[in-house]
């Protein structure tokens, strides 16, 4: 089997490094509560500039995942225990880090009968306690399709809704390991017909051999359950044992993936190279919000 030759990495994609003060600081914070964050579990490229602005994406329910996807670096295996102590202590360290918009993703806990939904559901409610005017959004798994674990999570009242599809249908077994295509389209159907007025918001990565058609394709399924917010950037090969990459894709595309999704009604696109999910969370949430509110004012 022919070995895959890594590609250079384009100038666009340099990264600044910012390891003092703040970034320092959340580190030593992250370790004294025995915390995880995605964005060192994930091995985010925006960790310096992000803990360097004091905010942080907050990995619940350990740190080993149940599925072993071909895009991320999470380490995967049998978790061994759950920390009913965690929401309680991820509320305190929003409150130290003073957030305006915390995120809250996790690993995929298929061990559980809920998938780790009354984890999430409970801390929605330790950061509300502490932080009444917090914005809280949370990353999901797919709970493997249970609308009741779906339900915990939405009675909790998240102000944002996220769960991610990563990639193109066609390619979604290939990239994702047992989540399906279809189950999150559903589940993103499911979570607004519950709640109506939380906003939904879901992410696809480029670079893994999607066509362009395909993205389009991909945004009017997303469109179709009224999700609101899309996050586009670029893949990054983790490890060489994990999905290689097949392309890097130029600024000016993802300008125009934006300009694609929003001209389909999405209130909010953030799109570009070093983008991830949870990046710029809280001027994404302000964005789609406020377009949300021109429409119902305009009504």
């Amino acid at each position: 089997m022919k070995k895959h030759e890594p590609l250079p990495k384009p100038d666009w994609l340099k990264i600044k490094l910012a390891t003092g003060g703040n970034f320092a600081e959340i580190k030593e914070m992250m370790r004294g509560k025995t915390l995880h964050s995605v964005c060192e579990e994930a091995r985010c490229p925006n960790i310096y500039e992000c803990w360097a602005n004091r905010t942080a994406t907050f990995m619940i329910l350990g740190d080993i995942c149940t599925r072993a996807c071909r895009f991320c670096a999470v380490k995967t295996g049998l978790p061994t225990e759950l920390d009913l102590e965690e929401p309680e202590r991820v509320a305190e360290a929003a409150e130290q880090m003073g957030l305006q918009h915390c995120v809250v993703t996790s690993v995929a806990r298929d061990d559980l009968k809920d998938g780790g939904a009354s984890i999430f559901a409970a801390t929605i409610r330790a950061i509300r306690k502490r932080m009444p005017f917090c914005r809280v959004e949370v990353l999901i798994p797919d709970f493997l399709g249970n609308r009741e674990a779906l339900q915990i999570v939405m009675d909790a009242n998240p102000d944002i809704l996220n769960h991610n599809i990563e990639t193109v249908e066609r390619l979604s077994d290939r990239v994702r390991a047992r989540a399906k295509y279809e189950r999150s389209i559903e589940l993103l159907r499911q979570a607004k017909e519950m709640k109506p007025k939380i906003p939904t918001k879901s992410s696809i990565m480029l670079g893994v051999g999607e066509e362009y058609d395909e993205i389009l394709r991909a945004m009017d399924d997303l469109r179709a359950v009224d999700v609101n917010i899309l996050t586009l950037g670029q893949y990054l090969q983790p490890t060489p044992n994990h999905l290689p990459l097949e392309r890097y894709v130029h600024p000016d595309e993802f300008a125009k993936l934006k300009e694609e999704g929003l001209a389909r009604g999405f209130r909010h696109v953030e799109s570009g190279p070093l983008v991830r999910s949870s990046y710029h969370a809280h001027e994404q949430t302000d964005s789609a919000v406020a377009a949300i509110e021109r429409e119902t004012s305009s009504v």
